[in-house]
């Protein structure tokens, strides 16, 4: 198999992923270890986010709700519905200041030419025109299809309102269809008849898919011939009247939220426009139709506009139209449940509100679970995502750097023995023979070394000159039960944590650097329990009162009573004992006895307990985790009966203490061996 491999320039769009998995697992794994449910803690990293190895913060569900929360509260702080009337009055007002300012002019130029027919005649047109005006309705609309039918006397006013009206139009048409706006502000008689046939056609083809009929034209005829008119290049019906009817709900919404004085005059006068157009009758229907096919877009929404900033009414059908879209993600990011759920969010919309960071930061949060399912280090079973025994291992790897990474060189150095000797565990180093070392022949070296001697002849004559001898590593085999406090005080201490992680380490150290070795885990409360490396990240704290070393201990010493070599118990505690348990008479099960303060009995037997291990040859080290004066005295008592070491050390301290005592375990048992060797 010839293998290809391709290279090009680092342009900031690639994603090393090994590196974000790794960093993404190790954030997750404080959660999953205090609280031992990765399912539980995957949802709190959604809500909070994550950093990744290039320092760029991931933003959680949280933040991004906070911010879709100010984007809507800007909005509507921002906004004013009513700008839009007020201003459509005073310019129409302007208007007829402007004509009749007009006729007083016209007036006062046939008074001045002295010719006193054209005054009698100027009078009476002035008369008319100013009777014309003083009736107009006070309406907007009503003003509006006044002055479309006077006639204007100042060409400055009549200018001035048809300016008017095209910016209107443009309006009205921005408020239902948007980016038709240009083509409706000042169309010719034969862009209406387009619009008016395109409307009619596509009423036709919603009545006709909602009666369960054939579609004509098809969709793409349509499109060839209409297309122009929907300039948002959809791809098929459904996503044409998508669009269209996410518009016209938002321009509902716009209406729905006026006063009902400024609905009235607004709607009304966008009413007239489109009736003047010859449209009215289309869009009505266009809207009936919509709203039946969709009923959810929002057709009853209605927002509370208090800002200051006047808004036309197509600018509010796009504020409605935003705050729509705000609602929507935010109840969709509300009611995500896992990182799964998020992979419908419309990124599109995320990036037009909030803007490209929170559109990458929802679209890493989407793929958050799978990534890490890709890489093998969760699975989901029964709808719960669960650790894999890859991602396991990752974690006690992940801890045993970390804590490796605290200690100094100086105070752990590498850990390995320069001794070598007889033993089990073949090197691929090998020596020149020398005088009482073991004849573990390399025969390869040992021939290659002959014919380098003596030449290409043969036979091969060997010397003891040629010899080479395989390098062994001595070994020494230790076992090792790890007794853990699970009580309510250590996760109230912050002392959980940092136990489960030392514990991580501990049990990964040994897998990977002595596997010989043997490692056991037990848990103790109100009564202990053997706990499997495999649970150990999601085992969590007793919800019960109680520290029962005395069955800790007995558990451990069955547990190292059928392994090989030295034997340890390393013991984890914050607590002095608190209770025991008492067999039944009949020898089968218990029951369990708790005191606070520790009532004698309970001491009694811990004690005893650890006679029985001490007799047995089991060294317990102990590390003490916030001590108080009553472990402290319990404590003193169980070293002077098993002569193991006490170490009194504080949470984030504590993976180092146990690795490096381990370590100096292993050194010195192989210091042993070599001696007796």
């Amino acid at each position: 198999m010839t293998w290809r491999f391709d290279y090009r320039r680092w342009d900031g769009t690639q994603d090393s992923l090994v590196d974000d998995t790794d960093s993404v697992l190790s954030q997750l794994t404080d959660d999953v270890l205090a609280n031992g449910d990765l399912h539980e803690a995957l949802q709190r990293m959604l809500n909070r986010g994550w950093r990744t190895p290039d320092g760029q913060q991931v933003q959680g569900l949280r933040d991004l709700l906070d911010q879709l929360r100010l984007e809507r509260e800007e909005q509507l702080d921002r906004g004013d519905l009513g700008g839009a009337y007020r201003e459509i009055a005073e310019e129409l007002q302007q208007v007829l200041d402007e004509e009749r300012s007009g006729i007083d002019q016209l007036e006062a130029d046939a008074r001045e030419s002295g010719d006193q027919r054209r005054q009698e005649v100027t009078d009476e047109v002035a008369t008319e025109r100013r009777m014309q005006l003083d009736l107009l309705p006070s309406d907007l609309a009503g003003t509006v299809r006044g002055l479309q039918n006077y006639e204007f006397v100042s060409s400055e006013a009549r200018q001035h309102f048809e300016e008017l009206m095209e910016r209107l139009r443009e309006e009205v048409a921005k408020t239902y269809f948007d980016q038709m706006s240009d083509a409706l502000s000042n169309p010719d008689p034969e862009q209406l008849a387009h619009m008016r046939d395109g409307f009619d056609a596509l009423n036709r083809m919603i009545e006709q898919r909602e009666a369960g009929e054939a579609i004509d034209p098809t969709f793409e005829s349509f499109m060839e011939r209409y297309g122009d008119l929907f300039p948002g290049n959809p791809s098929t019906l459904d996503e044409l009247l998508e669009q269209l009817a996410a518009r016209m709900a938002a321009a509902q919404a716009m209406w729905n939220s006026m006063s009902p004085e400024q609905r009235a005059q607004l709607k009304g006068l966008a009413e007239s426009l489109l009736e003047d157009l010859d449209l009215r009758w289309q869009v009505d229907r266009l809207a009936g139709n919509l709203q039946r096919a969709f009923p959810g877009a929002g057709w009853d929404q209605r927002f509370r506009f208090s800002g200051d900033e006047p808004m036309g009414m197509g600018e509010g059908t796009d504020a409605a139209g935003r705050l729509r879209d705000l609602d929507e993600l935010e109840s969709f990011l509300r009611s995500a449940t896992s990182p799964a759920s998020l992979a419908e969010v419309d990124l599109d919309k995320v990036r037009k509100h909030l803007g490209d960071d929170a559109a990458k930061s929802l679209d890493r949060l989407s793929k958050l679970a799978k990534q890490l399912a890709d890489a093998g280090l969760i699975d989901q079973r029964e709808g719960r995502f669960e650790l894999t025994p890859k991602g396991i291992r990752r974690i006690g790897q992940q801890a045993l750097s970390d804590l490796f990474g605290q200690l100094t060189k100086d105070r752990v150095g590498n850990h390995r023995t320069t001794w070598s000797g007889t033993g089990h565990d073949r090197e691929e180093t090998t020596k020149a023979y020398e005088f009482g070392d073991p004849f573990n022949l390399d025969l390869s070296r040992t021939v290659h070394n002959a014919v380098r001697r003596s030449g290409s002849g043969v036979p091969v004559r060997l010397s003891p000159d040629d010899f080479e001898v395989i390098e062994t590593e001595a070994l020494t085999r230790s076992a090792t039960v790890l007794l853990l406090d699970l009580s309510l005080s250590m996760p109230m201490r912050d002392n959980f944590v940092p136990a489960k992680k030392m514990a991580l380490a501990l049990h990964t150290l040994i897998t990977s650097r002595f596997p010989r070795d043997y490692l056991g885990l037990v848990g103790f409360s109100e009564v202990a329990r053997v706990i499997e490396p495999e649970d150990l990240p999601t085992v969590s704290w007793d919800y019960v009162y109680g520290t029962n070393l005395q069955h800790g201990l007995m558990l451990a010493r069955k547990m190292l009573a059928h392994q090989q070599g030295t034997k340890q118990i390393i013991l984890v505690t914050d607590g002095e004992p608190t209770a025991h348990i008492v067999p039944y008479a009949d020898g089968v099960g218990y029951d369990v006895r708790f005191e606070y303060p520790p009532i004698p009995e309970t001491l009694e037997l811990t004690l005893a307990e650890v006679l029985r291990c001490t007799r047995t040859g089991i060294t317990i080290n102990t590390f003490l985790l916030d001590p108080d004066r009553g472990l402290q005295g319990f404590i003193e008592q169980l070293a002077r009966i098993n002569r193991g070491r006490t170490f009194a050390t504080s949470p984030d301290e504590l993976g180092d203490y146990v690795l490096v005592d381990f370590l100096a375990h292993k050194s010195a048992l192989r210091a042993r061996g070599r001696r007796a060797g």
